[in-house]
């Protein structure tokens, strides 16, 4: 099997002048991967390159595919997604999959950014306080869920209310509230996290929809899907639709009821 033209121009676009070593030892895996996730794939829909190297990143974090992550990041810079985004990228996983999984795509993005050239740190990004961050983040949970988040920092047994507490505070109010992408895109990867560490559904059903209230709609939930699933495989993309139907559902039964 020969790699196509259009495989062949992609990979150059992500990595100018370069050839996998997988070439010497696998050359029918690169040529029949390359083919379907640099060709088929891409040319699947009009996602722009650097919505799908966001995406793309943000999977690798959730399947913990650190070694993939190391090889396209480079690609995602060239690409148009710019350090300050690939850093937020990182950072707002934690809330997500925890420090314990991030640590090591901390060191790595660092140490690309490095070898490129980029002095560290970068420009601080922080638009909130300890003082100010829980009101921030209120309001960031109403916006891009809707009122009816207001007042749920308070609620919950008193056991775990706390968490909600932190959801707010912390989630919402230190990281959703950075300056460098905007709530779209911190959705966007939010859902591209959850989907790709799976065993999430019912917060992936609901960033579905907070993805579709904030205008990533369902189409663009697909697209997004879609160009991750090279990335991440059939079962969780095929769970991902799932739960991109359910949100869908759910909001019509919720529009009639109104």
């Amino acid at each position: 099997m020969e790699i196509t033209e259009a495989a062949k121009r992609y990979h150059e676009k992500m990595f100018p002048g370069y050839e996998s070593k997988l070439m010497e030892t696998d050359p029918e895996f690169i040529a029949f991967f390359d083919n379907f996730a640099f060709d088929e794939v891409v040319n699947q829909d009009d996602l722009d390159d650097r919505t799908r190297m966001m995406a793309i990143l943000s999977v690798l974090l959730g399947c913990q595919g650190i070694d993939e992550f190391r090889a396209m990041l480079p690609a995602a810079l060239n690409c148009g997604v710019t350090p300050i985004e690939v850093k937020e990228i990182v950072y707002q996983s934690v809330a997500y999959l925890g420090i314990g999984r991030v640590f090591p795509f901390l060191h790595t993005v660092n140490e690309v950014l490095t070898q490129r050239g980029i002095s560290l740190p970068l420009a601080g990004q922080s638009t909130t306080s300890c003082e100010n961050r829980l009101e921030a983040g209120i309001q960031a949970q109403v916006d891009i869920f809707g009122e009816h988040m207001r007042e749920f920092w308070r609620s919950g047994p008193a056991e775990t209310k706390h968490i909600n507490h932190w959801l707010a505070a912390n989630c919402f109010g230190a990281y959703y509230t950075r300056n460098g992408l905007d709530y779209k895109e911190r959705e966007m990867i939010t859902f591209c996290y959850l989907m790709a560490q799976g065993g999430c559904e019912p917060q992936l059903i609901s960033h579905a929809a907070a993805n579709m209230r904030n205008g990533n709609d369902k189409s663009f939930l697909i697209k997004i899907v879609s160009q991750c699933l090279p990335f991440i495989g059939y079962p969780r993309s095929l769970n991902a639709i799932r739960c991109v139907n359910e949100a869908v559902a759910e909001a019509e039964q919720t529009d009639k009821q109104d």
